[in-house]
Parts: structure tokens; C-alpha cells; sequence
């Protein structure tokens, strides 16, 4: 497969995506709850609602964003996606009505955006939907550079007697960007899920929210609000407007 797309992934994963990523820190929700402060929130790459969901029967009124329309299909079969309303779409641009006390975006998700100018579309266009004292949350990895070698990761990540999935990728430092496949062989039978990145540093995460008028009001390790170091291997950072 020679071209990929921003709905690539969510197509191809669908399928399979709530068998491996079901589950989550239940401490987002009441952390995510809290910031939305009662107010409308917005979930960017809401993918099958593994957020959302949880977060809508907190009695906070969510909308999202996908551009996968097999993933959107999964959300909308589960009980309490009707309280949600959905937008196809790309969501760099914010495609939605309305402002929002609470935009957020989980699971390194951001990074699925592909180029910096596309990162800071994104943050300019939250900013353009939240109202004054809302804020803009954004979970993601702290890059590690490390995991690399020769530009290149291999990893075995499940073994067993019928199934064995490999994380096979190439790493382009300039671009700090990651083109991998997860590959799963059952039987005999093998399937791709690709997967394409742009990662990013917290700082030039900031640097991006200072050129959409927003600054970092905190930044934490976890979602119980633990501080973040330079030990920390995630970081879910708040950010809100420019005073």
C-alpha cells in the first residue's frame, strides 16, 4: 500500500480496535470531567468512543471527530452513542459549530496529524472553538529515541502457540516522523494495520499553543495529576488562553 490517508488507520483497525485498546485509566474521565466544568466538551480522533462514552454518561454534553467512517460505525452501535454527536472528518480542522469549554485529545492521537504545519493548524482551529476559560488537553508520548536502531524498530510484541504480532517500523529523525506496520500472523494468515506518525516534544508542543494564542497552564505524568519529570514517559498537558 503506497498511499496512505488520515482515515487509513481507523480503517484498517476497526475492526480489532476494541479488543486491543479497551481498556483506560479510569482516572481520565474524572479528570476530563472536572475541566469541562459542566460545559460542552469535544474529543478529538473519538475513534469507538472509548472515551467519550464514559465521559457523556458523566452528564457532560460530547461531540467528536473522526475520519474513519468503520471506526464512527463502531461508536455509533453502542448504547449512549446517541448523546453524542459526530463529525466525519479531519481533525486538524475542527470541522464543528460552537464553542466548547473543553477540547481534548487522548492516546497519542495528535501525532497522527502529518506534518508541523498540520500540528499547528489544529491548535489554532481548537483555539478558535473554546471559550475563554476553556482549555485544550493533549495526552501524548515523550519521544525516545532510543527505541530505535539503524532508523528502524522491530519488536515482537505477542507471542503464542496460535498468533504472533510484530511492530515493524522506520524512523525518520528530520522529519521525526514513524512509518510502521503492526503485523499479525495467525494460521498461517497475515495482516497489516499501518500506521504513520509525526511525533512531536512538549516543547514545541507549547510552541505550537503560544502561535494559536494558548499557553501550558499544567503539565502532569498521569491522569491522577502526578508531576511530570524528565523521567516521565508521557505527558498530558493543559493548555488555555493567553492572558
Amino acid at each position: 500500500m503506497n498511499f496512505y490517508s488520515e482515515e487509513t488507520y481507523g480503517e484498517h483497525v476497526a475492526g480489532v480496535y476494541d479488543d486491543w485498546y479497551a481498556a483506560y485509566d479510569p482516572q481520565a474521565i474524572e479528570t476530563l470531567a472536572a475541566l469541562a466544568r459542566s460545559g460542552p466538551a469535544l474529543e478529538l480522533g473519538i475513534g469507538t468512543g472509548r472515551i467519550a462514552l464514559p465521559l457523556s454518561a458523566k452528564d457532560i454534553e460530547v461531540h467528536g471527530i473522526d475520519a474513519a467512517a468503520s471506526m464512527i460505525s463502531r461508536l455509533r452501535a453502542k448504547p449512549g452513542s446517541d448523546r453524542i454527536k459526530i463529525t466525519q472528518g479531519n481533525f486538524a480542522d475542527v470541522a464543528v459549530e460552537g464553542e466548547f469549554a473543553l477540547a481534548y485529545i487522548v492516546f497519542n492521537t495528535f501525532f497522527a496529524l502529518s506534518s508541523q504545519d498540520e500540528q499547528v493548524r489544529c491548535f489554532r482551529n481548537v483555539a478558535a472553538h473554546l471559550t475563554r476559560d476553556g482549555c485544550f488537553v493533549v495526552e501524548a508520548f515523550v519521544p525516545d529515541l532510543t527505541r530505535f536502531t539503524g532508523g528502524q524498530v522491530n519488536w515482537a510484541t505477542s507471542v503464542t502457540a496460535d498468533e504472533v504480532q510484530l511492530d515493524v517500523g522506520q524512523h525518520d529523525a528530520a522529519a521525526q516522523r514513524v512509518i510502521s506496520q503492526k503485523v499479525v500472523i495467525t494460521n498461517g494468515n497475515v495482516r497489516l494495520y499501518p500506521v504513520q506518525i509525526r511525533y512531536a516534544w512538549p516543547a514545541e508542543l507549547d510552541l505550537m499553543a503560544q502561535l494559536a494564542g494558548l499557553r501550558l497552564r499544567e503539565r502532569w505524568s498521569s491522569w491522577r495529576r502526578e508531576p511530570f519529570s524528565s523521567e516521565s514517559t508521557k505527558h498530558i498537558s493543559v493548555y488555555e488562553f493567553q492572558t
